[in-house]
């Protein structure tokens, strides 16, 4: 999309993205007592000192890749934390599966791509871990990969909105917009049925 390419928009789309996925981590942080999770290649033995918000500033610094493939990233995160309920998105994996994403996101969408080794480097870990890493995303999706353009535009038209409505209103102008009484801000996911193209609001992790 034309919005993609503004300068301004992807800093403020990475912003809103790292503040998300931090809510999502901090919600099943807190709720890991009370549902089965199970340990997988994703998960680390310690949380990364790199807060999210660094990390995929990071991403997006040196992957050079598509300013879609980060919309489409959300959207395979989205997919794997619904085909993996036992696997919620949490501070001890959320910075393994967005590396992962976004590599095979740009793998899947851009013509030219960095290699393995390459995103490994961006990511920190070692280029076996991220071969791993990415066969078991793979399999995770259920090698789901195809987003069509409905769906990019369900997904970012929902992306774009919630960071509209995280903006400070106008001071004079007055809004248009109404929000409805005991709307919340704090959505942390937005689960698709992406046959029917409608959606619900629903948690990251189950």
């Amino acid at each position: 999309m034309a919005e993609l390419e503004n300068p301004n928009m992807m800093p403020n789309l990475i912003t809103f993205l790292s503040s998300l996925l931090e809510e999502v981590a901090e919600s099943n942080d807190l709720n890991c007592g009370f549902k089965a999770q199970k340990i997988s290649v994703f998960h680390g033995l310690t949380r990364p000192t790199i807060s999210i918000q660094s990390y995929l500033d990071r991403i997006y610094k040196y992957a050079n890749c598509s300013p879609s493939c980060f919309i489409v990233a959300y959207v395979y995160l989205d997919r794997f934390a619904q085909r993996q309920p036992s696997l919620p998105i949490n501070s001890f994996n959320v910075h393994r599966l967005l590396i992962t994403s976004v590599m095979v996101a740009a793998k899947f969408m851009d013509d030219l791509y960095y290699n393995n080794a390459y995103y490994a480097k961006v990511g920190g870990i070692s280029t076996t871990e991220m071969n791993f890493l990415e066969v078991d995303f793979l399999f995770g999706l259920g090698f789901h990969l195809n987003v069509t353009p409905n769906n990019f535009h369900t997904y970012y038209t929902y992306l774009q909105r919630k960071m509209m409505m995280l903006q400070p209103p106008p001071i004079i102008a007055e809004s248009s917009l109404s929000f409805g009484k005991g709307r919340s801000l704090k959505v942390v996911h937005l689960c698709f049925n992406e046959e029917e193209s409608s959606h619900q609001k629903q948690q990251l992790a189950v």
